[in-house]
């Protein structure tokens, strides 16, 4: 029952249990128990870490054992239990608690594979991240949080601390991260194994940068990326969608990215342009760029009976299965023969590197062959609607309680991939859901299907920034929400340019929904009301022409905070104590955010409102770019908030000061 030294770290085999503790990067510990064997081929986040040629480890006689790497330091006691302390402070940062129902100790192992892992909790300890959830909290302490993928759920299990640690449970099964207040515990509900990575980081920046090592760096931003996007649901023919792009061009209005949304193909899992609607995409893609204008392309992971790849994909084992017998199916509404019915879809396995190769070979036919590079990875979760039907699935890596959260990132991962063998290196791709390392692979999250409330937009601003605590840079959301809007009422115009507003500042700009009068679902003639920024009537124009000239100008300085992702893993986008971890008050604030390190945005996200409260964080002068009056940090001010814009401030002396005004 003692531990072990073992290639650089620890080891301690019981009856019950093996436990592995190493050195994993800079400043970090990589701990992984099993009841059984420790499988070093299981799926994870992790990449391979550099050598840690200074990580100290030592076994005393008593049964304890130690193990230094940078930062931090780990205490490992005779029964067991870890504790995770600041190497040079001794201050503890977290430590391992046995559960009362279960005194063998802080990990358990229990029948099914399932496992549980135990941590203390600490009072006026707060946690951020773990991916995108509308439940309208940045600070996370007292939730319960499943790890599950869904519709405007994106389960990140990467959590940071304001204690200074941040903690990636490295397992894709489903489970649960409850954060309560007298225990932390991680939760997987298959697969067999416990699985942690836990880094020191004396900043919120230190420990983003250790975690996007550890997990990937994410790829610059494509320079026609941090334009303006248009969309609406949906375009439906070739001739309507570069209407709208000439009409840009024609006011005068910069237009970067239009998005050509689903069933724009015969059949679901054709992964093509339907020939009678969009005649000659090559031509299509062609005036575009002449316009200065990308092309983005929807692509859902459904298959239909008859489609191009159906039977391809199913002779070679690419489908989705089910744990009932056959493949795993659901209704989903077809398109075919021009007329809405429900067919059983199946779906391809992202987990599968030969399902990958297969969708990538198609999309690199029918659209990278025309040059477009960008693509909307929609319903990715894969979007199976009922919590049974999902929890069914049997992927290659395993069946879903063991290995569903790997499928939005393997399904980026096949884009990024053939993308870079293709020649680019800045793959980017839209995408509905993320799991840990998904940055790697150009995955631009957004919010999915948001209603169209100032709730909701209240809800995405705490969403945005635990998505940036996640370690994924590029997030943004359907400007005025997804879930109808009608363009001719005042009060959903206000909305719409309240959304707009705190666009501009988003790391990703992008204009989407499904506006009223909506038309026939699911159908050829499917489409929702108009959704282009003239849409809204004249006071409405004014005010978001003036804002695409603002996001114009902001270009260079995103071009900059672009670099700093690659580079650190920054988010360009990121709460008040990011770049202010020394004022407390910082921390509490979770309805503002900083545009990088000299942009403070306060967003408007109620009715009516003509003024707001703005905190300007301690530790710098902030300006009013319209007044030019300069304010001191660690205050608070009635800011004037008029319908034209939004109260935003630059940090004194930065050059992007001249950019706001």
């Amino acid at each position: 029952m003692s531990y072990t030294m073992r290639a650089g770290g620890l080891e301690r085999h019981t009856a019950a249990e093996i436990l592995r503790i190493e050195p994993w990067g800079p400043d970090s510990v990589r701990v992984r128990a099993s009841s059984g064997t420790i499988d070093p081929t299981a799926p994870g986040a992790l990449e391979s870490p550099a050598p840690c040629l200074d990580a100290k480890v030592s076994v005393s006689d008593d049964g304890r054992a130690g193990l230094v790497n940078g930062r931090i330091a780990v205490e490992a006691s005779a029964d067991g239990r870890l504790t995770f302390r600041h190497a040079a402070s001794g201050r503890e940062l977290l430590a391992e608690k046995n559960p009362r129902l279960h005194p063998a100790g802080p990990r358990v192992h229990a029948a099914g594979g399932r496992t549980e892992q135990h941590f203390e909790a600490y009072d006026g300890e707060r946690l951020h991240g773990l991916g995108q959830h509308p439940h309208g909290r940045l600070d996370q302490k007292g939730c319960v949080i499943d790890l599950v993928q869904s519709n405007t759920v994106a389960a990140v299990p990467f959590l940071h601390s304001s204690r200074g640690y941040g903690l990636l449970w490295n397992n894709p099964a489903t489970g649960r991260a409850e954060l309560g207040a007298d225990t932390t515990r991680w939760t997987a509900d298959a697969g067999g194994r416990i699985d942690y990575w836990i880094t020191a980081g004396d900043t919120p920046a230190r420990i983003l940068d250790a975690y996007t090592r550890a997990t990937g760096r994410p790829p610059l931003l494509p320079e026609w990326a941090s334009g303006f996007w248009q969309s609406k649901l949906r375009y439906r023919t070739q001739d309507e969608l570069l209407a709208v792009a000439r009409q840009y061009k024609q006011r005068g209005l910069p237009l970067s990215v239009i998005v050509c949304d689903f069933f724009h193909w015969p059949r679901m899992g054709d992964w093509r342009f339907e020939e009678s609607e969009w005649p000659d995409p090559a031509a299509m893609v062609k005036e575009l760029d002449d316009l200065g204008v990308k092309l983005a392309v929807s692509v859902w992971p459904t298959v239909e009976p008859g489609s191009d790849t159906y039977d391809e994909l199913r002779a070679n084992g690419h489908l989705l299965r089910d744990a009932h017998g056959g493949l795993l199916t659901f209704p989903w509404p077809s398109r075919y023969a021009g007329e809405a019915l429900l067919r059983p879809m199946a779906y391809y396995d992202a987990t599968h590197p030969g399902a990958r190769a297969a969708l990538w070979q198609r999309l690199n036919d029918n659209y990278r062959s025309l040059g477009v590079t960008c693509f909307w990875l929609d319903a990715c979760e894969p979007d199976l609607l009922s919590r049974e039907t999902a929890g069914r699935a049997v992927y290659a890596a395993g069946p879903a309680a063991e290995a569903a959260n790997l499928y939005p990132l393997e399904h980026a991962r096949a884009v990024a991939d053939g993308l870079r063998a293709d020649g680019e290196d800045r793959p980017l791709s839209l995408i509905r859901s993320a799991w840990a390392g998904s940055q790697a692979h150009g995955a631009l999250l957004w919010s999915g299907d948001i209603p169209t409330t100032f709730d909701s937009l209240g809800r995405q601003i705490r969403a945005g920034l635990n998505v940036a605590m996640s370690g994924i840079p590029w997030w943004n959301t359907d400007i005025g929400g997804f879930f109808g809007g009608d363009p001719d009422d005042p009060a959903y115009r206000e909305l719409l340019i309240r959304w707009f507003q705190y666009g501009t500042f988003s790391p990703v700009m992008r204009l989407h929904g499904d506006r009223a009068p909506n038309f026939p679902a699911f159908s050829a003639d499917m489409t929702g009301g108009p959704n282009e920024v003239w849409s809204y009537g004249d006071q409405a124009y004014g005010i978001l022409r003036t804002h695409l000239a603002l996001r114009e100008r902001l270009r260079p300085y995103l071009r900059m905070l672009s670099e700093d992702a690659h580079r650190t893993g920054a988010p360009p986008m990121r709460p008040l104590f990011f770049d202010f971890p020394e004022d407390e008050r910082a921390w509490d604030v979770d309805d503002q955010f900083l545009l990088g390190p000299d942009v403070l945005v306060a967003p408007v996200y109620e009715a009516g409102a003509r003024s707001r409260r703005v905190y300007l964080p301690a530790g710098a002068r902030w300006v009013d770019p319209v007044t030019g009056i300069v304010l001191d940090g660690g205050t608070t001010l009635d800011a004037d908030a008029p319908l034209e814009r939004l109260p935003v401030l630059a940090r004194e002396g930065a050059e992007v000061a001249g950019l706001l005004r």
